[in-house]
């Protein structure tokens, strides 16, 4: 069944308007009908909903709610991807199957090995299609949110992030000892089941020695993903469906 996501101001009494690009989507892609039922998220209440398409309009799409729905799509354990700018389009699959997989937030990062350089006006267009990305995987994978695609950081702006996490990590590829699964016993260990976990994953030629010390300098540990080296758009996938198997 079709998802889409509506702010709380398009919902009236027991009627759902659905406005904006999602009404060309409903009406010429998916061909939809009056009396089809499709499903509707509350982005701010998180609330599911099945509702019924009462009229088709130009400008919206008017839809009545039939059921209230309990939807556990949300990981409790929140993780954010901070991800090296990587070339082409290998950030659009990194985002659509992260959202899949329940990444809480993608971050690009500028580092040095990057090959792609951005300016402002093409970060811009950059995260505007990214996040647009991110909201088609939400809404295939039947998502409660959108997952935020941040702006581009930088290597010492990560290093001011440490106390926002439980745990901050960065895969390198020359750590041998510390590994991704020793970090996830410590957090087995912890109370608190929701959990604010970060992953930072170097662009194609990997994390300099530079960046690698300045992240452990903060008290962001590196940790091995095993003997093989992954390409940069697999560590994400790698990492995430881990975590969530372990955590979730």
């Amino acid at each position: 069944m079709p998802k889409f996501f509506v702010n709380q101001n398009q919902i009236e009494n027991n009627n759902i308007y659905i406005k904006g690009q999602d009404v060309k989507h409903i009406k010429t892609v998916l061909r939809c009908k009056i009396d089809e039922e499709i499903e509707i998220c509350n982005k701010e209440t998180l609330e599911n909903y099945i509702c019924i398409i009462k009229e088709l309009k130009e400008e919206y799409i008017k839809c009545k709610i039939k059921d209230r729905i309990e939807q556990a799509s949300e990981p409790k354990t929140k993780v954010t991807i901070f991800q090296g700018l990587p070339k082409a389009d290998k950030m659009e699959l990194i985002i659509q199957k992260s959202v899949e997989l329940g990444v809480y937030e993608i971050v690009p990062v500028q580092m040095e090995r990057c090959i792609v350089k951005l300016n402002s006006k093409d970060e811009v267009k950059k995260i505007q299609r990214w996040q647009k990305i991110a909201e088609v995987a939400a809404k295939q994978s039947g998502r409660n949110i959108i997952p935020n695609v941040n702006n581009v950081k930088k290597i010492s702006e990560i290093c001011n992030l440490v106390s926002k996490y439980d745990i901050l990590l960065v895969a390198y590829e020359n750590e041998k000892e510390n590994t991704l699964k020793n970090e996830i016993k410590k957090l087995l260990k912890k109370e608190d089941k929701d959990l604010k976990i970060g992953i930072i994953i170097g662009p194609e030629g990997g994390i300099s020695t530079k960046e690698i010390e300045m992240l452990n300098n903060s008290n962001i540990r590196s940790v091995t993903l095993g003997n093989r080296i992954l390409r940069t758009e697999t560590v994400a996938l790698n990492v995430l469906s881990i975590i969530m198997y372990e955590l979730e």
